[in-house]
């Protein structure tokens, strides 16, 4: 049975994607378009749009001209929900989205329940794709890699090159940042390496001050983040201020410029995880250049929504049909999708096959591999 749908806040603004052909496909795309994540919802949208262009410019798909939907759910899982109703409200059947685990994992149901492809290119957390494969939720897939993969290389990296170090392992009690530094203490405990503490804070939260007394108490020489850049960069700032030279690692949500703005020279040698560099993989070069003439820098989780187009338009093509379950089927079973990250295949959960990390580090304004 469908689940009954809300109608409420506008908060879908559509965008036409070219000239009309045969028929229009909608492609809606769903992340933080404003508030303090902004910065990622423009990488996803500016991602899907590249990837819309370049398949109208090629004749579409199966007969269709795509157009791309935008939706704004802030990383708050309420207002995700709410874009999800109105965009099964609308019959939209494809969705690149959301953004933050918290906000991806309860708009799948909506998602799930109603038939609609849901390909994620930044939520990472296991849940998101566990839960819909146990709740038989076929087509909820993603472009990104799993917490659990991530964490894993994180904390085994800490164990194997920061021996005798004193970690500190601090989340923002978010579906993302929590589970990510559960995984990455799971891994650095298991190769040897235990933290010296481990502690919650709260997301939107300005003040660090008294953490970081605490932080000092204990000699701490690394400080992991399982969170955002907002309180990241507070809390970087806030340790430099107070004589805190420990260095500052984070995963995958700091691969955005706004970090810098917020921390400044005191984010100088922080470490982040993230995928090998999208942006030197060949396949994605003339995109990368193309959208670099634009004036935009095709970083962080732009080229994974664009691939997440990519795949959608390959699940379309081998199903001969833009039917979300057979789309999805044909994803999974089929051969690798040919997207600028490279071939993608996908397991039977729909999370993508051998996701690879490295390490980068900020220095003066911009990070790169180590």
């Amino acid at each position: 049975m469908r689940r009954s749908v809300l109608l409420g806040m506008a908060l879908l603004a559509g965008v036409a994607a070219g000239p009309l052909q045969a028929a229009e496909l909608s492609v809606a795309v769903v992340g933080p378009m404003t508030g303090q994540l902004a910065a990622i919802g423009e990488q996803m949208k500016r991602g899907v749009q590249a990837a819309i262009d370049e398949i109208n410019a090629k004749g579409g798909v199966q007969g269709n001209t795509l157009k791309i939907e935008v939706g704004d759910d802030q990383c708050d899982p309420k207002q995700a929900v709410a874009v999800a109703n109105q965009l099964v409200s609308k019959g939209v059947k494809f969705v690149v989205g959301h953004a933050c685990s918290g906000s991806s994992i309860p708009a799948s149901q909506v998602y799930g329940e109603n038939e609609v492809f849901m390909i994620s290119p930044a939520s990472s957390a296991p849940n998101f794709t566990d839960a819909a494969a146990k709740a038989g939720w076929n087509t909820v897939m993603r472009t990104y890699g799993r917490d659990d993969a991530q964490g894993t290389f994180v904390g085994t990296w800490l164990a194997d090159t920061r021996k005798g170090k004193r970690v500190a392992i601090l989340h923002d009690k978010s579906a993302y940042g929590k589970g990510l530094a559960d995984e990455v203490k799971k891994a650095m405990n298991a190769g040897g390496l235990q933290e010296v503490t481990y502690e919650a804070i709260t997301a939107g939260e300005k003040d660090f001050s008294a953490l970081v007394t605490k932080l000092k108490q204990t000699g701490v020489d690394i400080i992991y983040l399982g969170g955002y850049h907002g309180e990241a960069g507070l809390l970087i700032r806030q340790a430099r201020d107070q004589g805190l030279n420990a260095t500052l690692m984070t995963g995958d949500s700091l691969a955005s410029p706004e970090f810098w703005k917020i921390a400044g020279p005191s984010g100088e040698g922080t470490l982040m995880s993230f995928p090998k560099e999208p942006r030197n993989v060949p396949a994605a070069k003339a995109t990368v250049e193309k959208m670099k003439a634009q004036g935009f820098d095709p970083e962080g989780f732009t080229l994974f929504s664009t691939a997440a187009v990519q795949v959608i338009a390959s699940g379309i093509e081998r199903a001969k049909a833009a039917k979300p379950e057979a789309v999805a089927k044909a994803l999974k079973e089929g051969a690798p999708s040919d997207t600028v990250l490279g071939p993608l295949s996908f397991d039977a959960k729909g999370d993508v096959k051998n996701p690879a990390y490295s390490i980068y580090v900020w220095h003066d304004g911009n990070y790169r591999e180590m």
